[in-house]
């Protein structure tokens, strides 16, 4: 029976022994291979190697608890709002700025409610959705206007200007940055007020000087004659730069630009242009060529597009050498949309076309292009380098395309080179 006894055991301690094996090879193959150093397995025993790899762990457990509090420390302090939401919508995570700015002085972590029942604004439940839906960063701005349980607190509370960024996260869950732009929006304003007011104040001086000058140009001899119509011209840039930027100013600033739509025909509406250009035309030995549709109607506003013939078919004549032609032509194309049309409006020069280079910058503000081509066009056409142009007509034109939903852009002539302006407009009548 000791015999017996002692077998039985002798058995039962190998078996444990044996559990005890598969148990600690089946916990080392728990540890994540990259927190595991590399150990010759025949350098060490099972127990020591146990306790090395456990505090390798443990050590980079610790490194990754500071990183994670170093992050959530710069989170806190940073200068924009952040907050977290889980797949419910539910609130995880929100620094102290967008606790201001969402007025969520009373919320805490651990605290988990739904986003939309502390802060009343669909404008960024629905940010948030669409971000977990597309997958995908989004932005958004909009007025947001805080929920207030006080009465008295609500005259002392008032509405801001904000644009958020989001951006999706594993699991569902969506991290949101927000701006308070209020600053930033009242800051362009008072911007845009001095400088419409500055432009205001510089008209009525320098119509005086025009007066004064056009006065003198009258009473002294020809050797000075010549001398002072310089400077009429210089006075007469410098006034169209003043109307071109109130002019473009008023246009960026009215958001929707205000147009008084009604049938305007084009064809008509550019021969008409060209006629009061055409003094200026005749000097050079210019032409319209005209090719297209005899009549095509659209809904538009008529003093917008004849300042857009004005400015394009001006700017040929700039851009056109002497005893050549100007091309304008004009049809309907069609679209995508169902029974919608589309006029297209080419106006090629006979110039030397734009630099490659210029192109991206054609449309912007002030800004003239290769220099080369101005010299050549305004040599050829006995024209004052200084007063060929302001850099505001082009940008002027592109503001009142957008306007009425349609496109501009420029290109050169494939087969004769030219600078060749096509646009594309919308709400076509009939052609």
């Amino acid at each position: 029976m000791l015999a017996i006894g002692l077998v039985i055991g002798l058995s039962l301690g190998l078996a444990f022994w044996l559990y005890q094996q598969i148990q600690l090879n089946r916990y080392l193959g728990f540890i994540p291979r990259i927190f595991l150093r590399r150990i010759d397995r025949e350098e060490l025993p099972l127990i020591p190697r146990l306790q090395y790899e456990v505090r390798s762990v443990k050590q980079e457990q610790e490194f990754l608890q500071k990183e994670l509090y170093i992050y959530q420390e710069i989170l806190e302090a940073a200068p924009i709002g952040y907050l977290k939401v889980d797949e419910e919508n539910q609130l995880l995570e929100c620094n102290q700025k967008a606790q201001e700015m969402l007025y969520l002085q009373h919320w805490q972590t651990g605290n988990l409610r739904l986003l939309l029942e502390m802060v009343r604004s669909y404008e960024l439940d629905n940010l948030i959705e669409k971000t977990r839906s597309l997958q995908d960063r989004q932005m958004k701005e909009w007025i947001f206007h805080p929920a207030c349980e006080d009465a008295n607190a609500i005259s002392q509370i008032k509405s801001q200007n904000l644009r958020a960024t989001s951006t999706p996260l594993p699991g569902g869950k969506v991290a949101v940055f927000l701006e308070d732009i209020q600053p930033l929006l009242e800051m362009t304003q008072a911007r845009d007020r001095t400088f419409s007011d500055l432009s205001h104040e510089l008209k009525t001086p320098l119509t005086s000087i025009r007066l004064v000058i056009e006065t003198l140009s009258e009473r002294i001899d020809s050797p000075w004659r010549r001398l002072v119509n310089r400077l009429l011209q210089e006075v007469d840039r410098l006034i169209d730069l003043v109307q071109a930027s109130l002019e473009l100013h008023q246009l960026e600033v009215q958001e929707p630009v205000q147009l008084n739509y009604q049938s305007v025909e084009l064809h008509s509406l550019a021969i008409h242009v060209w006629e009061n250009l055409e003094l200026i035309a005749r000097k050079q030995d210019l032409k319209l060529v005209y090719s297209g549709l005899d009549t095509l109607w659209i809904e538009a506003d008529i003093a917008r597009m004849h300042q857009v013939f004005l400015n394009l078919l001006d700017n040929g004549i700039k851009h056109s050498p002497p005893h050549s032609s100007i091309s304008l032509e004009m049809k309907v194309i069609a679209t995508d949309k169902a029974n919608c049309q589309t006029a297209q409006i080419n106006i090629l020069d006979s110039g030397t076309g734009f630099n490659q280079n210029d192109l991206p910058y054609i449309f912007e503000r002030f800004y003239k292009g290769d220099e080369s081509r101005s010299r050549l066009s305004t040599k050829e056409n006995n024209i004052s380098p200084k007063s060929s142009g302001s850099g505001l007509g082009l940008a002027i034109v592109k503001q009142i395309i957008q306007a009425h939903h349609g496109t501009i852009k420029a290109m050169n002539h494939p087969q004769t080179g030219g600078g060749l302006i096509q646009i594309q407009l919308p709400k076509v009548i009939k052609s």
